[in-house]
């Protein structure tokens, strides 16, 4: 097991890509946090994780408030003893082009694309300084690397994304902690699986593979890059895209 007895923890971790994630990283012998923003959503991924014997504690906190954060870390720290690992996975997107995007749209997807993965990497960080090593994980996309028709908002947080990523990296290397990020490319999700069959085409035509990616597909390069196979990994940004950008 990869990640035996280490302490996971995956925002977002209650749909998509982050349960995917989480329920990953079990399989792997850690010890994991699911962090939601409703307790019936995190209780039943939590439910689902007992069933299968797993240690789990279960967080309702958002990633906006840094309050919030510190104490949910520290709660995490307390009942597990370290946080091994965290993936900043929770995100959100309000799409419009230039010319029609609010600036609500605009601040609410900063808030929790930016300054959410700020708030849980500083928090964990500080815990994982303490203890001289830690993985952190940030997740970008392959929007963040060539931007992306309607979405300045989003590209802008997950350019931001890489930025962090590699200062942290620079930053947290003596302290044992390495930060990685993962731009994942278009992924099968509950949110996909509701598209017209027409646009989903469309999306598997711009991959090489002629497909779509799945979220065990990144789930797995989460995985590597929390193990200690990737202990000589830092500061990179892995695309699991498919090849849709060649």
């Amino acid at each position: 097991m990869r990640l035996k007895d280490k302490v996971a923890i995956v925002t977002g971790s209650t749909s998509g890509i982050g349960k995917a994630s989480i329920m990953r990283f079990a399989e792997e012998g850690a010890k994991v946090v699911v962090w939601g923003r409703s307790n019936e959503e995190v209780d039943v991924v939590v439910a689902e994780l007992k069933a299968k014997g797993t240690e789990v504690m279960g967080i309702v906190a958002d990633v906006v408030d840094s309050a919030a954060v510190t104490e949910a870390m520290d709660k995490v720290k307390a009942q597990f003893g370290s946080i091994d690992v965290l993936v900043n996975n929770a995100g959100i997107t309000a799409d419009a082009q230039l010319l029609k995007m609010t600036e609500t749209q605009f601040d609410n997807v900063i808030a929790v694309n930016l300054k959410g993965v700020y708030n849980c990497g500083q928090a964990a960080a500080k815990i994982m300084a303490e203890q001289n090593n830690g993985v952190i994980i940030n997740v970008s996309s392959v929007v963040g690397v060539y931007g992306n028709f309607g979405q300045t908002n989003y590209a802008a947080t997950k350019f931001g994304v890489i930025g962090m990523t590699k200062t942290w990296a620079k930053e947290l290397g003596r302290k044992g902690i390495r930060v990685n990020a993962v731009a994942p490319g278009f992924i099968m999700t509950e949110m996909t699986a509701k598209m017209p069959e027409k646009i989903l085409d469309t999306m598997k035509g711009k991959s090489p593979l002629g497909m779509l990616g799945e979220t065990s597909d990144i789930a797995n390069a989460f995985l590597y890059l929390a193990s200690d196979e990737a202990k000589f990994v830092t500061g990179t940004v892995l695309s699991v895209d498919g090849g849709v950008v060649l």
